[in-house]
C-alpha cells in the first residue's frame, strides 16, 4: 500500500538557505519518477527497501545506482533523473527540496555534486540522525519557518559530518573574506545595473580570479549569484505585497519587464504572474 505525506515550505524570504517542499513516501513495487529536471537542490534519504537511480552527469555520461536503506541520494538544478522502486523491496524514503546562495559550498563538503550524487554514511547512527532530521521537518509542517530552517541546517551539518565522502574545510581563509566582502557588497547593491568587475575591484582583485573564487565559494559565477538574489527578492516581494510585477521587476534590477519575467520563468519554471497566482499571501 503507497503512503506518503508532502509539504510545501510558506517563505521565500531566507537567501542563504531555504527549504521549498518535503515530504515523505512508502512506494509501491516499480514506483517511478522521472525522466525530470530540478530547479533546485532535492535529496532523498531511503529509510527502508532499495531502488534505482538513473542520474546525467556534466560530462554528458548516465549513471546507474544502486541503492539500499541507510543511503541517500542527490538531485541537482538542471540535472535529468530517473529513479524507481525495487520491485520486491520497495523503498520508503523521505525528500527534502532547498536551496539558497550557501548550498553548493555544504554538499561540497558532504561530498555531494552533479557527478557523486550517492550519500553513503561512514557509520550506521550518522545515517540515522540524516534520516532522523529529514522526518522530523516531514512530520512538522506547522511548525514556523525558522523551527523547519533550524532543523534544515541541523540536517546538513548530520549530513557533512556522517557522509563518508566528507571533505574537510579549512577555517579562516583570506578568500572567504573576500567573498564575504562581495557578498555583502552585492546585497546592498543589487537593484541598480553591477557589473562583476566592480564587485572585483571592491575586493581589490583581478576580474578572472574573482570569478573562480567565487564560484569555488558559492558554487555559482557571480552574475548567476546576483541574478539568483535579485529573483528570490523579487518572488518576496510577489508573495507578500500587492505592487505589479514591472514595480516589483524595477525594484529588485530588472527595468525591463520582459528581461524579468524570462529570467523569472528559467529560475523558477513559470511566469511571475503564474507563480504570483498559486503563492502570493495576504498581505500583513
Amino acid at each position: 500500500m503507497e503512503e506518503y505525506s508532502f509539504s510545501m515550505f510558506p517563505n521565500e524570504n531566507f537567501l542563504d538557505l531555504t527549504i521549498y517542499q518535503y515530504g515523505w513516501e512508502q512506494c509501491m513495487p516499480l514506483h517511478s519518477f522521472g525522466p525530470y529536471i530540478r530547479n533546485h537542490y532535492l535529496f532523498h534519504y531511503i529509510s527502508s527497501g532499495r531502488g534505482k537511480l538513473h542520474s546525467n552527469t556534466p560530462d554528458g555520461m548516465t549513471r546507474h545506482y544502486d541503492l539500499r536503506a541507510g543511503q541517500g541520494f542527490l538531485l541537482t538544478p538542471g540535472q535529468v533523473n530517473t529513479y524507481y522502486a525495487d520491485k520486491q523491496d520497495p523503498w520508503k524514503y523521505s525528500w527534502i527540496e532547498f536551496d539558497g546562495l550557501r548550498t553548493a559550498e555544504y554538499l561540497d563538503q558532504a561530498g555531494l555534486t552533479a557527478s557523486q550524487p550517492v550519500f553513503t554514511p561512514s557509520t550506521k547512527e550518522g545515517g540515522a540522525r540524516v534520516g532522523e532530521e529529514m522526518m522530523y521537518i516531514a512530520t512538522h509542517s506547522d511548525a514556523s519557518p525558522l523551527h523547519l530552517l533550524g532543523h534544515l541546517y541541523l540536517f546538513l551539518d548530520a549530513l557533512v559530518d556522517a557522509s563518508a565522502t566528507r571533505r574537510e574545510v579549512k577555517p579562516g581563509q583570506l578568500r572567504d573574506f573576500y567573498i564575504q566582502e562581495a557578498i555583502h557588497y552585492i546585497e546592498r547593491n543589487y537593484r541598480r545595473e553591477l557589473p562583476v568587475e566592480e564587485v572585483a575591484d571592491i575586493c581589490k582583485l583581478n576580474r578572472s580570479y574573482f570569478s573562480k573564487i567565487f564560484k569555488e565559494y558559492t558554487g555559482c559565477a557571480p552574475q548567476e549569484f546576483i541574478i539568483r538574489l535579485r529573483l528570490s527578492k523579487a518572488a518576496d516581494l510577489m508573495k507578500h505585497s500587492n505592487g505589479s510585477i514591472g514595480e516589483i521587476a524595477a525594484k529588485c534590477g530588472y527595468p525591463n519587464q520582459l528581461h524579468f519575467s524570462r529570467a523569472f520563468k528559467k529560475r523558477y519554471g513559470m511566469a511571475p504572474r503564474e507563480w504570483r497566482t498559486q503563492n502570493q499571501l495576504s498581505p500583513r
